[in-house]
């Protein structure tokens, strides 16, 4: 590949990603209109023809890792494991 051909295609990439954060910011503004109306009718579960709307609170458990590792790090280090993964970045 050229660099006029990377640079090309980087372009590329940044705009995309640029576009995605738009429609992921214009999603998430429809998604609160539907929330409100939701909350207004004070329902979990609404049908609107096709499709059915869920917005229901539920809890969950998570380990607080910080905490472990500061009051029980001993017990941290028993229990902890490495990942290795990657970062892609155009900047």
């Amino acid at each position: 590949m050229t660099d006029q051909l990377l640079e090309n295609t980087a372009r590329t990439y940044r705009e995309l990603q640029a576009a995605i954060k738009k429609l992921e910011s214009e999603a998430g503004s429809v998604k609160q209109q539907l929330i409100r109306e939701m909350d207004e009718r004070q329902a979990d579960v609404v049908t609107a023809g096709q499709y059915t709307i869920r917005y229901k609170l539920y809890e969950t458990s998570r380990v607080d890792t910080a905490a472990l590792r500061t009051a029980r790090p001993d017990v941290y280090a028993e229990f902890c494991r490495s990942i290795v993964s990657s970062r892609f970045q155009v900047t």
